[in-house]
């Protein structure tokens, strides 16, 4: 039986992967950062190795016996050095692949040339050359795709934003950029097919449909959702003035904005019909029907992951060991309940954000991610990836969930720009619902932020507590 290691498997498309392969007949192996992003289900089906690629040893030890090695790790806007512990993240699991006498690496890149390339597409053509150096040793798949459409994905939410969003749209030059854009779902049978077929493959293999503007992705989406809109093409906006405008309108923060519209002025598509020639069983789906599937998906609650599930650096991760016990403020409410009510608390809270909103004042809430956004941060319109279920590693507007213990602990940390780390806590027994806010704060305009800010906070957090419990209440009647 074949084995087969997956890095990035929390990731947007890794996690799709991951699911795609359960049911066949293979050994999957995961390295991820935590385990407690991945279902328990999942814990019990594959082998799991928890670290990162920095971790020489442990990464021979995950690849010992393995037969296809599945790179899907990328690390955007992770700081100003990514591009070099992207550069030694691959070299080492070159090198852990080569000890392990791996036969085969999968990775998943970026279409463009280095020459005309931004510095995240750069860095991932850079990854594929140093993963394929020594093909003597192990061979190397190296997937090139452009822009990746599906639900979840930062591209389909910047598309669908902008055009439900504006009627009228002022556009930069680089909507006119050339690409290749694909379906998450052909990308994720592209990458399965390579994984089954047996094949050892050292080559570019370049995946997508046929060249498009983003410009076209934009028309194209407005007519699937019958919307008409104008666009409107401007010479004079530079990256950081289009990236302030993709900020106020889509979920996306600034910096993976600037990130996006800087691969996206670089010219992508395909420069080889290697997919055609390995996988002539893929058929490519056109980009009406993919924008369509991926509305079909987000109004049924079926997205399976998203960009934000491990994009953004720490950010997005989630933390082996709270830090709740550093919290130097603490703002608890606690109210006694039926013991009837106690599992209807706990299904409101886990549907909290999103379309339902937060039960208090929801415009003060949207103030705040309104003033989170022009600072920089994600505000409130990342959203929920499904409003019926929630796992560790869900986002839920700028709150990221750290635990769920069915039934009795839901805990949110902050994401938003706050000076310090904040966490929203609720604890449920069958007598008392308590509601916990804490905070700790960095320097003394961390103090000074609690305080400003605690009239506002008790205000709303008392309203809220009492309109979860009176939901509850009524249900139940």
């Amino acid at each position: 039986m074949k084995t087969v290691l997956l890095t990035g498997a929390t990731g947007f498309v890794g996690r799709r992967l991951l699911y795609s392969l359960l049911d066949e007949n293979i050994k999957i192996r995961l390295l991820v950062r935590n385990k407690n992003k991945l279902e328990y289900s999942i814990i019990e089906r594959c082998q799991i190795y928890e670290g990162d690629t920095f971790n020489l040893t442990l990464l021979e030890e995950a690849l010992k016996g393995v037969d296809i090695a599945v790179y899907l790790i990328h690390m955007m806007g992770k700081g100003r050095d990514y591009e070099r512990k992207e550069a030694q993240s691959a070299e080492n699991f070159r090198i852990a692949c080569e000890r392990a006498w791996v036969k085969q690496i999968l990775y998943l890149g970026g279409l463009g040339e280095i020459e005309d390339a931004s510095p995240h597409l750069r860095s991932r053509y850079m990854t594929g050359k140093i993963l394929s150096a020594n093909p003597e040793k192990v061979k190397v798949a190296w997937f090139r795709a452009g822009v990746i459409i599906g639900s979840g994905s930062a591209s389909f939410e910047i598309l669908r934003n902008l055009v439900e969003k504006l009627p009228i749209m002022i556009t930069p030059r680089w909507v006119n950029t050339p690409t290749c854009p694909i379906f998450i779902d052909d990308v994720i049978n592209y990458l399965k097919s390579m994984i089954l077929s047996g094949m050892l493959i050292h080559e570019k293999i370049d995946i997508g449909m046929s060249t498009m503007t983003f410009k076209e992705m934009m028309l194209q989406t407005a007519e699937v959702l019958e919307l008409k809109r104008i666009i409107i093409d401007v010479p004079v906006l530079s990256p950081r003035l289009s990236s302030y405008w993709l900020i106020l309108f889509t979920p996306v923060n600034f910096e993976l904005a600037k990130e996006l519209v800087l691969g996206l002025k670089s010219k992508t598509v395909k420069k080889n019909n290697n997919a055609e020639k390995y996988f002539p069983d893929v058929k490519v789906t056109p980009f009406k029907i993919a924008i369509r599937k991926s509305l079909q998906e987000i109004e049924r609650a079926q997205v399976i992951s998203r960009w934000c599930d491990s994009s953004g650096g720490s950010v997005c991760d989630v933390p082996k060991i709270p830090e709740i016990s550093k919290a130097v403020y603490v703002d608890r409410y606690t109210r006694k309940i039926e013991p009837s009510i106690a599992n209807k608390i706990f299904e409101i809270c886990k549907n909290l954000g999103g379309q339902r909103g937060w039960y208090a004042l929801n415009f003060l809430w949207g103030i705040r991610g309104l003033i989170d956004k022009i600072v920089g941060g994600y505000g409130l319109n990342r959203g929920r990836r499904s409003s019926q279920t929630l796992r560790v590693g869900d986002v839920i507007d700028f709150w990221k969930v750290i635990d769920i213990v069915e039934g009795s602990r839901l805990l949110l940390e902050a994401q938003m720009k706050v000076p310090g780390k904040a966490w929203l806590e609720f604890t449920i027994s069958e007598e008392f619902f308590t509601q916990t806010a804490y905070f700790y704060p960095r320097g003394l305009w961390g103090r000074i932020y609690w305080y400003l800010f605690y009239p506002f906070h008790k205000f709303i957090f008392n309203m809220m507590i009492n309109r979860i419990v009176k939901e509850a209440s009524n249900s139940n009647i």
